[in-house]
């Protein structure tokens, strides 16, 4: 396959998301967000068959639906229907993989998805709140998109408020360990991570062309594990780019990032 030259950073982190399902095998698959769901897409078109994904509303798809207004004509691929019951039996049981973004992200991997400062019964930014993240980041695999990476995300000390369970063993629930919680990989607008270094530590996989380790740490507000060789994040291949481009005909992609730069950056 050949490896585009000209691509959007938007790109470049679908087709980096996108291995987190990759070795899934048949699992439910959950993007919530456009490079999410594009992400989980663009896996179950190419590296991972059968991976299973929803239309959002009740029924099962042996192909993702495309993003946005669809033709007339359109007709979704549904297989079998997969209301909420169902839903709940893959993530009670594991086998189901989310890719969200949260707000915060702290040292331990926990997250927050529902309120920034003061206290909770009086915020300074109430948000969605943590819905049923507590019991989905016990249960099976999460992965997190963050369209900007910087120190209010990746932020000093814990979570202004915990929306999931990370890999802080004074918060586990009772009854488990560390070894059941699965943050697979974290997808920024400058590098690849995930909590695989020592005791559970963030970690640097891959960092995306035209980045540096220290723009990475600099804008990280905990200690970021460094392995000794740390690749460049993978080009998009111009049979991928096509796979985007048609579930995404109206190019929501170019909004998620700001200013939609390309994917390599230039001093």
């Amino acid at each position: 396959m050949t490896a585009a030259t000209e691509y959007s950073l938007a790109e470049l982190c679908i087709v980096a998301a996108s291995r987190a399902f990759e070795s899934d095998g048949e699992v439910l698959a959950t993007g919530i967000g456009v490079i999410p769901r594009l992400a989980a897409s663009l896996a179950m078109k190419t590296t991972n068959p059968d991976l299973m994904m929803t239309d959002s509303e009740a029924w099962m798809l042996s192909e993702p639906n495309p993003l946005g207004k669809r033709p007339a004509d359109f007709i979704p691929a549904t297989e079998s229907w997969m209301g909420f019951s169902r839903i709940f039996d893959n993530v009670w049981s594991g086998r189901r993989h989310a890719m969200l973004g949260p707000t915060q992200i702290d040292r331990y991997g926990q997250t927050n998805t529902s309120a920034l400062g003061g206290s909770y019964e009086a915020p300074k930014v109430m948000m969605l709140g943590a819905r049923g993240f507590p019991g989905n980041s016990i249960s099976h695999p999460n992965s997190f998109f963050v369209p900007s990476h910087n120190t209010r995300v990746f932020m000093e000390g814990e979570c202004d408020f915990v929306s999931s369970v990370g890999y802080n063993p004074e918060r586990l629930p009772r009854g488990h360990s560390l070894d059941d919680i699965d943050i697979r990989l974290v997808v920024t607008d400058l590098c690849v991570m995930d909590f695989g270094g020592p005791d559970h530590q963030i970690r640097l996989v891959s960092l995306h062309p035209g980045v540096t380790v220290e723009q990475v740490q600099e804008n990280t507000g905990y200690p970021v594990h460094v392995p000794a060789d740390v690749p460049q994040t993978s080009a998009p291949t111009q049979e991928q780019l096509g796979i985007i481009a048609a579930l995404d005909p109206h190019n929501q992609r170019a909004v998620q990032i700001k200013d939609n730069p390309p994917g390599v950056r230039t001093a």
